[in-house]
């Protein structure tokens, strides 16, 4: 088995002392059996990753003491993952898996037919905290709070494209055939689609474009991994 990972929101370096939470604690005492002196790995999303020594650990919290890097920073890609939250299981999922797959920022978006008025970001956080842990990334997205689709379009800078995958165009995929690098997001809309004055926006706008993600029309969650995994094949950091 691998170091036991976690995500430190303080800075990192040789000798620095980072102070633990009583969550964080409990999961190495009681749950992975970490006693003080064992070796963890902490990384902050800036720093990279860190081999720390735990020290004394308790029911308050407990700390860990930076030894050496163990990993330089790596960045992501310059993407970003647009989303309509579905179920909350089905939501987590995405926002673990665009965490895995390198997505810089996660944008949940309510949509005319978004089934969710609110989101708990701080939870959606935590999954995508959880997954950078797990997959040994050095880098957590940011999860913004849930914005209307129309206010994000209304202050969108056009520079960044937004690759649209429209349930519309199933059949033959074309995905990013001849298009450019440079900041893009991907955006993958609820389980009833986009609405016709949606549509008509997406459609309408210069900076939009729209594709298929194939033959068949793809639940959202598996839409939004789909879409991730194709354009890291063409244009991310999986080449």
């Amino acid at each position: 088995m691998g170091l036991v990972r976690l995500f430190i929101d303080e800075p990192l370096g040789a000798g620095q002392a980072v102070t633990l939470s009583p969550a964080q604690a409990h999961y190495l005492s009681g749950v992975m059996r970490l006693g003080e002196g064992a070796e963890i790995e902490i990384f902050n999303g800036r720093d990279g990753a860190w081999l720390a020594e735990l020290g004394r650990v308790s029911k308050r919290g407990g700390a860990a003491i930076a030894k050496s890097q163990s990993a330089p920073q790596r960045m992501p890609p310059d993407l970003w993952l647009i989303f309509a939250p579905i179920k909350k299981a089905r939501t987590d999922f995405i926002v673990e898996k665009a965490a895995e797959m390198g997505a810089a920022r996660i944008i949940p978006v309510q949509t005319e037919f978004t089934n969710a008025e609110r989101i708990r970001q701080d939870r959606l956080q935590a999954h995508a905290i959880e997954a950078a842990e797990q997959c040994g990334g050095t880098f957590v997205p940011p999860v913004d709070d849930l914005i209307r689709l129309d206010r994000l379009l209304s202050g969108w800078d056009g520079a960044r494209r937004i690759l649209w995958a429209d349930e519309a165009l199933a059949g033959p995929s074309e995905l990013l055939a001849g298009q450019p690098q440079g900041p893009w997001a991907i955006l993958i809309g609820p389980e009833g689609g986009f609405s016709p004055a949606e549509r008509d926006r997406l459609r309408g706008t210069d900076f939009v474009i729209p594709v298929s993600l194939g033959p068949r029309i793809l639940r959202a969650d598996t839409a939004a991994v789909a879409a991730l995994a194709l354009w890291q094949a063409a244009l991310g950091d999986w080449r």
